[in-house]
């Protein structure tokens, strides 16, 4: 804890195609990650040009950013598994630090309510 009571966290955001956000989110799940965000209709612009933000055809055919944040016991097995996840899709994966007011929040042995 810091000196204005945050405890220090690991914060990863993906950002991946819709089709296989599922995935992520199964492995932070399995991971023991206690919860996400997940936003769909990202938009921007990267290494295959603009990603408009709207829905084409369906729900699977946009990009979509899952944030979590977790202990940083439980990063290693997270980053590495999006590492696995991504190797072979198109999408990204940030890693930061965070600071959280609520620790407990981000336990994942705790009882979901």
């Amino acid at each position: 804890m810091n000196e204005l009571g945050l405890t220090r966290m690991v914060k990863v955001e993906v950002v991946t195609r819709a089709d296989d956000a599922d995935a992520v989110r199964t492995l932070l799940h399995a991971s023991g990650v206690s919860g996400w965000t997940s936003l769909s209709g990202v938009s921007g612009f990267g290494h295959h040009g603009t990603h408009e933000g709207r829905l084409l055809f369906n729900d699977r055919a946009g990009l979509v950013m899952v944030i979590a944040v977790l202990p940083p016991g439980r990063a290693e097995p997270v980053v590495t598994g999006l590492r696995a996840i991504l190797a072979h899709r198109p999408g990204v994966m940030f890693v930061s630090d965070a600071w959280v007011s609520r620790p407990e929040y981000f336990d994942g042995d705790r009882p979901a309510t």
